[in-house]
């Protein structure tokens, strides 16, 4: 194989482009000077890299926390790699023990297909699936027997398996942990086996997993995989992970004004981090806005736009970038109604409490909810707030309707 210093000229600035760009980013390379050689032999030889990204079909609204991954690995493809997309149809039925305190539900075959198709389409909108290999674990796990298994088992001990801080805290609470979950390390580390992946990637609480792949590839005699861990992305609130359960996420699927606002909602602190993880401005354009940040070239809010309507832009395409800026512009800095407010027919009462208006609406999910939001002064009917939860509305015609700063309906 041939050394960095063998190359051609171009060749070794191709090979330092693309280390940088893929550790742009990331939060550790595993180890950097592999990934580096992995390159030379790819340049060298024309060889496209194979970059390996599992997934456990469990919960499939995708946000932009989970496309932290996924922008790192369009940039492989982009590059002419091969991303080796793996769906744990197998070990999602185990569930990944990550983070957890107890052992997770145990999927049936129809939740996991029907899981793996709704990831699959929503990957779609970040990568190229033309260009993707997809890959389920059943294929080779399943033909797995009992002899192979205590095969693989033999390759791992105890003593390391125990190092998961998760195994490490349910003992010391005195909580049970099934035999079974130990063996969801090892066979992702075995998919790393049967793939022949060149490079794994995951998030920072994917340590431990991903690991297991360049294990199980040595004991196995096969090349180790370079891992790239990429960092976890905090949520609108500015402190917690992204997360459904948390409320505090922006989704790839929802409407192009809400999640341009709500990146308009995100605390200054987390600009750069949103700009080099959640966004596919070249690598060029996200260091001159980020540094035009810190030298005070460019205003937050306005940069903040930028970043609203490229994420809006990369899941709805440019129209509806510019439509949901136009959107927010008209409603939050000329204090005025956006011009496409939906309507709907009433057809019920003409007095109704509004806690009871908001929740048959579809406006919020529950009345409690909408208890809350009165009280939290995010109601308005026909620009006036609402603060009485008892209230009741008296229905007219072309009757608008607010719920926070994104949500507004007109009555007929």
């Amino acid at each position: 194989m041939r050394t960095f210093e063998q190359l051609t000229a171009s060749q070794q600035k191709e090979v330092e482009r693309q280390l940088q760009l893929y550790m742009t980013g990331a939060h550790e390379v595993i180890p950097p000077e592999e990934l580096k050689a992995k390159l030379v032999k790819s340049i060298s030889t024309g060889t496209p890299l194979k970059i390996k990204l599992g997934l456990d079909p469990s919960a499939p609204d995708v946000h932009l926390g989970h496309t932290v991954v996924l922008n790192k690995l369009r940039q492989f493809q982009e590059n002419g790699h091969i991303v080796q997309l793996l769906i744990g149809d197998f070990t999602g039925k185990i569930g990944d023990p990550t983070g957890k305190s107890a052992a997770r539900k145990q999927l049936t075959d129809e939740e996991v297909q029907h899981n793996a198709k709704t990831y699959f389409e929503q990957f779609g909108k970040v990568l190229d699936p033309e260009k993707v290999e997809l890959h389920y674990n059943s294929k080779w796990l399943k033909t797995l027997n009992l002899e192979d298994v205590i095969e693989l088992a033999g390759k791992i001990t105890v003593a390391r398996l125990m190092e998961r801080d998760d195994f490490e805290e349910r003992i010391a609470m005195q909580k049970p942990i099934s035999l079974h979950e130990f063996f969801y390390p090892l066979m992702q580390g075995y998919d790393s086996v049967v793939l022949e992946s060149d490079i794994e990637l995951g998030g920072t609480d994917q340590h431990f997993n991903v690991l297991m792949g360049r294990h199980f590839q040595e004991r196995y005699n096969k090349e180790k995989q370079v891992v790239i861990l990429m960092p976890l992305l905090e949520g609108l609130d500015g402190v917690e992970k992204m997360s459904k359960s948390k409320h505090n996420y922006i989704g790839i699927n929802e409407h192009p004004n809400d999640m341009y606002g709500k990146t308009m909602s995100l605390p200054d602190s987390l600009m750069k981090k949103y700009i080099h993880l959640a966004t596919d401005l070249e690598l060029e354009e996200k260091k001159q806005l980020v540094k035009d940040l810190e030298t005070g070239a460019v205003h937050p809010r306005d940069a903040k736009m930028l970043l609203a309507k490229t994420i809006v832009r990369m899941y709805h395409g440019e129209k509806a970038a510019e439509a949901a800026e136009h959107s927010f512009k008209t409603v939050f800095q000329e204090n005025s109604l956006p011009d496409d407010i939906p309507s709907v027919q009433w057809e019920g009462e003409k007095t109704i409490a509004i806690v009871d208006l908001l929740v048959t609406l579809k406006l919020l999910s529950s009345k409690s909810e909408a208890r809350r939001m009165i009280q939290n002064g995010g109601v308005r009917i026909d620009g006036e707030k609402i603060t009485d939860i008892h209230a009741k509305a008296e229905i007219r015609e072309n009757m608008i309707i607010q719920v926070g700063k994104r949500k507004f309906l007109k009555l007929q």
